[in-house]
């Protein structure tokens, strides 16, 4: 079938288009789109520990993690410019708004995060359970040596909500981190 051959409410422009697997959502439950939400967390996680064994594999873990950190870099920005255009967060809000952000990470639908020491100056991020890190303990494997692309990644959501604000690693492995968290990271309004 060729475009011509389409039947004509497939050809002509709508003010609105829903392709069916947005539609779809729109006849699901509140628990349905839930599990649809983490799933999708899942997948997206899925993709790119995939993505980043292939490189890993064909170019060794060096230009894995380089690629990483730059993937990072622009997703990360990305992210937190979706979140805040989401929840109508304008550029400059500050730690209030950097919280509200994280909560909405992708991550923050697989991961057990807490915030804590929260001021109008500073806040305390920690990575209490990671999905991948957990993983990689189960499977009996060392920790993700994943400090690097932390800084990019929390440096570059941080400046995206805020250009104000700086970002200090506390803890990720490669570094040593206690037993009850797998990273922390502070974050501060500067004047």
């Amino acid at each position: 079938m060729t475009l011509h051959q389409l039947p004509k409410e497939f050809t002509e422009p709508k003010s609105v288009v829903y392709d069916e697997g947005v539609r779809l959502l729109y006849q699901l439950d509140k628990q349905a789109l839930i599990d649809i939400i983490v799933d999708d967390a899942k997948n997206w996680l899925a993709h790119d520990g995939l993505w980043f064994q292939a490189i890993e594999n064909s170019h060794g873990i060096d230009a894995a993690m380089d690629a990483d950190r730059e993937a990072w870099r622009g997703f990360t920005a990305i992210e937190a410019k979706r979140i805040m255009a989401r929840l109508g967060i304008e550029p400059g809000g500050g730690i209030a708004a950097l919280v509200e952000c994280l909560n909405h990470r992708l991550y923050a639908r697989l991961n057990l995060q807490q915030v804590g020491e929260v001021t109008e100056k500073r806040v305390v991020f920690t990575m209490v359970d990671c999905r991948v890190q957990s993983a990689r303990k189960r499977k009996g494997l060392p920790d993700f040596p994943c400090k690097s692309v932390g800084i990019v990644e929390y440096t570059e959501f941080a400046r995206t909500v805020d250009p104000r604000i700086s970002t200090r690693c506390l803890a990720c492995p490669p570094d040593p981190h206690p037993e009850y968290l797998w990273c922390s990271w502070e974050f501060t309004l500067e004047d």
